[in-house]
């Protein structure tokens, strides 16, 4: 569903006719046995009705928490639907990321959307067929064993057929999950496993206006905000009468350092802004450490150590030498190619409805409550599709904002849209991060204790309900307080997140050290600590091989005991070439390998790259990835998730980084904060290792740290200088080839 402001469950059940899983069937008690062990979201979500809905008109719903980021995850999660639930995938209607409709499954992050929602809506559909199939039993007098279901059409062994539209009739049954509904067997399978082409491309491609950014519902006024010059300024004086006279200008809002306008056009609201951004008069502060001193400030400021892991070597033997590196990962941003955009409504009946491209619904509403105020049952968000971004930017402030400003107009659907160099210095980045490593290793280059320490913020400070995590929060007349960031803990982590190395050693030991302040906002990125925690450890296994004079695929098969881990590693290896890659002059490859938290996918990745001497330039001539995520859904959608995290961090690793001052973020627009262009996008091969049966694994984010590492080692091997300061630009680039001579 995808108009703007749908309707409410009661209107939909009005307007559609569908029936919640209404079976005539003999009182069943609900489950009562402990929901926490069921799979999934269903774990929190346990009502069968939550997910499915036969609908008269022959049709099935589809009711889903997690949300369409571009990772069409809505197509493979409706495949295993289709399947198990046995009927068409073009029957499926799928409402998505509503929050008066759907399941609250949280936020779309760490790619967890088949691993907790794909297998909640895998078990819920076969649970739900099992309860159908013995409706159909009674209703035809014959046994369930042997029955077929096609469609919705069920076939008794004798011949006899009814369907799910003719057993579904009377009051609707609210009945929990037991988690005990029987799948598909593997062999009769129809759509998992089947690269079954995506639902939301054909409107993409058409240019149809499926995007936030291109709605506009009838009666839309346009939204504008001024921001402070920086983080700390606090408004001093602004004269709003002069603004409030200007062309098209409906309402100027003032609510302490927030400052908005509403207008009828958007270049209306947009000349009112710059006008009144103008006028403001702030008090600025100049407080930051600056981007040229942000790792010294890491590793000085006060932090909380925490060990991860404390594995003591019992042997005693003394090692041959010790080796250690430090690697730096800077401030980067999300960099949406389109600006966080919302839409927001104050209605009659009281309830604000926000379209929103945020990735937890769920937990705007409550943020957005708590803002202005409301009760939570009063402020509806519903996903709409935005550009992408892969973690917390500015969607949700977008959301926020539009509401700010709705409510001072109330009946008129307020969109709002920022401008570039307000998503540039306003929006949430990945943090900065320092991680230090320390090798102990014997004659033969065999690791006999190994450590990591790592320095970073918060990863983590999403909404989540909290209206101090909303950027305009903290400017309101009574602000309200961002919370103190907490760092997230095992097993999936956020700073520290594969800190711990996929290997065997001897001794081995992780300490994060975590920093409550905050420089620069931060939140999540894609794969959080795991991009510069792997670069960090997959390039130090590159050096340790170096040093001991071995091959690095050899070195890491040597530690390397998880046989899926070492599979993808190997197949990488195979399909590069690797064994007889023949070298040539500035030109070199690398590998790596992880396993996302060491949890989910299973990724390995080699390239070749060129680095031109001359000028420092580093060029990717090709690079192969490798990926087992458990049971494939769908084949192209997993490939296309390999490709796009290999871009975006081949894009972060060569190029991306916020500079700032003392002051202010300087990283303003493209040019001050360049990304990959389409022509620096290499040859890229995607080897997929199948494991049917097996759980769904997350894959969007697990490439993200194989890549940089590969990357890194491909630069050593093509010119023999080590890059541990990330993005690898070419004065970097120059500067390591000086410290080696080159």
């Amino acid at each position: 569903m995808n108009a703007i402001f749908p309707l409410n469950r009661r209107q939909l059940l009005q307007t559609t006719g569908y029936l919640t899983l209404a079976f005539t069937i003999p009182a069943i008690p609900a489950f009562a046995g402990d929901t926490s062990k069921l799979p999934g979201d269903l774990a929190q979500n346990p009502m069968l009705s939550a997910w499915l809905r036969i609908n008269a008109d022959k049709s099935v719903t589809l009711l889903i928490g997690k949300v369409e980021l571009g990772q069409g995850s809505l197509t493979a999660i409706s495949q295993v639907c289709a399947e198990e639930l046995g009927v068409d995938f073009d029957r499926l209607r799928v409402i998505s990321g509503d929050t008066a409709l759907s399941p609250n499954e949280g936020t779309t992050s760490g790619s967890q959307t088949m691993s907790h929602g794909g297998t909640a809506v895998r078990e819920a559909s076969a649970e739900v067929r099992e309860i159908l199939l013995g409706l159909a039993a009674t209703k035809l007098g014959q046994p369930v064993d042997g029955m077929k279901v096609k469609d919705g059409t069920i076939t008794a062994a004798n011949g006899k057929t009814t369907t799910y539209w003719e057993l579904v009739v009377g009051k609707a049954l609210e009945r929990e999950a037991t988690g005990k509904g029987k799948l598909v067997p593997i062999a009769e399978h129809r759509y998992i496993g089947k690269s079954h082409p995506r639902v939301d491309i054909p409107a993409k491609m058409t240019g149809a206006p499926i995007f936030l950014q291109d709605m506009k519902p009838q009666g839309t006024v346009f939204g504008a905000i001024v921001r402070p010059p920086t983080y700390k300024a606090t408004l001093v004086e602004a004269d709003l009468k002069p603004i409030e006279a200007m062309p098209g200008v409906i309402k100027v809002v003032r609510n302490g350092s927030f400052l908005g306008i509403v207008a009828e056009r958007e270049d209306q609201a947009s000349a009112a802004s710059v006008a009144l951004g103008k006028a403001a008069k702030w008090k600025v502060e100049s407080v930051l450490p600056g981007s040229d001193g942000i790792f010294d400030w890491l590793t000085s400021t006060k932090s909380t150590p925490t060990t991860w892991l404390s594995k003591v070597r019992s042997d005693g033997a003394q090692p041959a030498k010790v080796v250690e590196a430090t690697y730096l990962r800077p401030y980067q941003m999300h960099g949406s190619i389109g600006t966080s955009a919302a839409i927001a409504k104050l209605g009659d009946d009281g309830v604000l409805t926000v379209h929103t491209h945020s990735q937890n619904v769920f937990g705007l509403a409550g943020a957005i409550a708590e803002l202005l105020h409301m009760d939570r049952d009063k402020v509806r968000c519903i996903h709409t599709q935005g550009s992408g971004c892969y973690g917390h930017n500015m969607a949700d402030d977008a959301g926020a904002d539009a509401s700010l400003l709705a409510v001072a107009v109330p009946g008129k659907p307020v969109k709002l849209q920022y401008t570039r160099a307000q998503e540039h210095q306003w929006e949430p980045y990945g943090p900065a991060m320092v991680v230090k490593t320390k090798a102990a290793v014997d004659a033969q280059g065999n690791i006999l204790d190994w450590n990591l320490d790592v320095w970073s913020t918060s990863h983590a400070t999403r909404p989540g309900g909290k209206a101090g995590n909303l950027l305009s929060g903290k400017y309101l007349e009574k602000p309200f307080v961002q919370p103190v960031p907490k760092e997230i803990g095992p097993p999936t982590y956020g700073a520290a997140r594969n800190a711990i190395a996929n290997y065997e050693f001897p001794g081995h030991k992780v300490t994060s050290h975590f920093i409550t302040e905050m420089p620069l906002r931060v939140s999540s990125t894609r794969s959080l600590g795991s991009y510069p925690n792997l670069f960090a450890v997959e390039s130090f296994m590159d050096e340790l091989a170096h040093a001991a004079g071995v091959d690095s695929l050899e070195y890491r098969l040597r530690f390397l005991k998880d046989q899926r881990a070492r599979d993808v590693l190997t197949k990488c290896a195979e399909k590069f070439g690797w064994s007889s890659y023949e070298k040539k002059p500035n030109r070199g490859r690398g590998i790596a390998v992880g396993r996302y938290k060491n949890l989910a996918a299973f990724v390995a990745i080699a390239m070749e790259i060129e680095v031109t001497r001359r000028n420092g330039r580093i060029r990717v001539l090709r690079v192969v990835g490798a990926d087992d995520s458990g049971e494939i859904v769908n084949p192209n959608g997993i490939a296309n998730q390999v490709e796009g995290g290999i871009i975006q961090s081949l894009s972060w690793t060569l190029k991306e980084e916020v500079k700032f001052d003392k002051t202010s973020v300087l990283s303003r627009d493209w040019a001050s904060y360049p990304i990959i262009t389409f022509a620096e996008i290499p040859k890229i091969d995607v080897v997929l290792v199948d494991r049917p049966g097996e759980p769904f694994l997350g894959t969007g984010e697990a490439p993200t740290g194989p890549t940089a590492a590969a990357l890194a080692n491909a630069v050593f091997d093509a010119s023999g200088a080590r890059m541990r300061h990330i993005p690898f630009t070419p004065d970097r680039v120059k500067e390591a080839l000086r410290s080696t001579g080159g």
